[in-house]
């Protein structure tokens, strides 16, 4: 088995989800990056990412910062947003384009997203 594991880096500044996503990612078979910053994130680079998931609200840049600096230097990378805020989720910025999930949120139907998602971008969209 020669197939390539898609890596999916994870941003959010609560140690606790990075380690529950990341273990979760690795147990469907993707390589998980886990970040505690958008900062982080941007500093290591994103060249050999597939997709991204990032917590919108964190200090320093948010999760829709990063999600616009993203766009800009890889247009075709799916991001998806993450929030526990209610108040942030009920935002139409929130709901714009990508993957969107309320915490807590179903791993199943995260896992259906990214596999789709991941899908969508080999495919050309």
């Amino acid at each position: 088995m020669n197939e390539t594991r898609h890596v999916v880096a994870i941003v959010d500044d609560d140690p606790r989800l990075l380690e529950s996503m990341g273990d979760l990612l690795e147990s469907a078979g993707y390589v998980a990056r886990g970040f505690p910053s958008a900062g982080s994130l941007l500093v290591s680079g994103l060249s050999d990412l597939d997709l991204l998931i990032t917590d919108i609200g964190m200090p320093g840049i948010d999760g829709f910062e990063l999600r616009d600096l993203v766009r800009k230097s890889r247009p075709e990378l799916p991001v998806f947003l993450i929030t526990g805020r209610h108040e942030i989720a009920d935002q139409g910025r929130a709901q714009g384009g990508g993957g969107f999930f309320r915490k807590p949120f179903d791993a199943q139907a995260l896992l259906t997203a990214i596999a789709n998602a991941l899908r969508e971008s080999r495919d050309g969209g």
